[in-house]
């Protein structure tokens, strides 16, 4: 939507900048922080010490960008923590739970292979929610809700589901039983089918149906169970008749998790469409909310997911592998190549829906060698005229059809869907 959209990317010097990533971009009514590694904005240099102080040093990089654009923590809705050692995490919670006193935000954490710095532990982004909206959002109060429900698993670091004008946040679930507290038994098929059941019962507790869901993570420890993991999925999505009929399915991310929490071999989050709102958006007739999804076929297809699904003002773009669209295998070349085959793919889709990649607010980027990142930073500006979006970069070890790289991204959507209008 070219000349169009109003983004608004800013930087602060309280925190480390980038020259391939804007620390803060706000579109309508949210914010998408870049990864922060533990690097202290004063020397350019990581900290030194443990996982403690390196945690705290990612939080309070964030703290200074949120603070820098006039908000608080509060306001964070979404976390996503990368660990390099899972057995970190209890560590990492406890200096968690000081940054946010108040309302935890939702949360996924996920063990990487690799981060952008050897010698960093953790990396943290964000999400938070921007009241004071940009063009053609007018400024007002509105209201986060988070809620949690008994029937799903419940955590002392963060909340089930975090809405917010017109988009939910389910953190994170694991294959837990609620009624246990511990992982179900059996293999990857149930645990997958325990991960899905826990979404569905957090969104029916907040009468938001299954089909609402615009974007899905899957985190799995082993690429090799992706076709038992499906299995599973396809009972789940489509959801209703309507989505049935339109053969509807969300956009899709798979991550080749180095560890999960408890050991788990799944873990799933989503981003659901909220078409109630929260105050002062209005509530809206439920068969009044579009959900717009859509493909291209000049990008490569696949039935288990949505190349693009538009709400309100955003698009989720499912995650890109470096595939030639006449043989559906990986491009010859090393991870420029693929890294640069990725884009062209999201550019394609992006264009496909008459924006262009300016719009783009988030890209997420999945590395087989984090020593590739200079090749992949080589092609990756290319694709951009105006301010870079924000970004996460981490490093796995495998990606789908053995592809070097894997790329998704979000994209504001100012024309907007119903109930939001341009």
């Amino acid at each position: 939507m070219a000349g169009g959209i109003i983004k608004v990317s800013r930087n602060t010097d309280n925190a480390p900048k980038s020259e391939f990533s804007t620390q803060t971009v706000a579109f309508s009514h949210y914010n998408n922080i870049s990864a922060q590694l533990p690097v202290d904005p004063k020397t350019g240099e990581i900290v030194v010490g443990s996982v403690k102080e390196q945690t705290m040093q990612c939080l309070n990089n964030i703290k200074a960008i949120v603070e820098s654009i006039n908000h608080s923590m509060d306001d964070v809705v979404k976390v996503n923590v990368f660990l390099k050692n899972m057995s970190d995490i209890e560590v990492v919670d406890d200096v968690y739970a000081a940054f946010f006193p108040n309302l935890l935000p939702t949360r996924t954490t996920v063990g990487v292979d690799a981060l952008p710095l050897n010698d960093a532990l953790v990396q943290i982004d964000a999400v938070i929610s921007n009241g004071e909206g940009t063009a053609p959002q007018e400024p007002c109060e509105l209201i986060k809700l988070s809620r949690n429900t008994e029937s799903a698993p419940t955590s002392q670091v963060s909340t089930q589901t975090v809405a917010f004008s017109h988009y939910n946040n389910v953190s994170a679930q694991l294959p837990i039983d609620p009624k246990t507290g511990v992982l179900v038994e059996g293999g990857i098929k149930e645990q997958t089918g325990q991960c899905l059941r826990n979404i569905k019962t957090i969104l029916e507790s907040i009468d938001v149906p299954f089909d609402d869901i615009v974007k899905v993570t899957i985190f799995v420890r082993n690429l090799e169970d992706m076709t038992a993991v499906n299995e599973v999925y396809t009972t789940f999505f489509p959801d209703s008749a309507i989505a049935r009929t339109v053969a509807y399915v969300p956009a899709r991310t798979i991550v080749a998790a180095a560890d999960l929490p408890m050991d788990a071999l799944v873990q799933i989050d989503a981003v659901v469409s909220h078409g109630d709102g929260t105050p002062p958006q209005e509530v809206e007739d439920r068969h009044g909310i579009v959900i717009r999804a859509n493909n291209t076929e000049l990008a490569p297809l696949n039935s288990l997911y949505t190349q693009t699904v538009a709400f309100s003002h955003y698009n989720h773009i499912a995650a890109q592998l470096p595939l030639d669209l006449n043989t559906s295998k990986v491009i010859a070349g090393g991870a420029k190549e693929q890294a640069e085959q990725c884009m062209n793919h999201i550019k394609t889709i992006v264009e496909s829906v008459g924006h262009v990649m300016d719009d783009v607010v988030k890209v997420n980027i999945q590395l087989k060698d984090m020593s590739d990142l200079d090749a992949v930073n080589d092609v990756y500006t290319a694709f951009f005229n105006g301010e870079l979006p924000a970004r996460t970069v981490v490093g796995v070890s495998d990606i789908e059809k053995g592809a070097l790289v894997q790329i998704d991204a979000v994209v504001s959507n100012g024309e907007g869907t119903p109930p939001q209008i341009k």
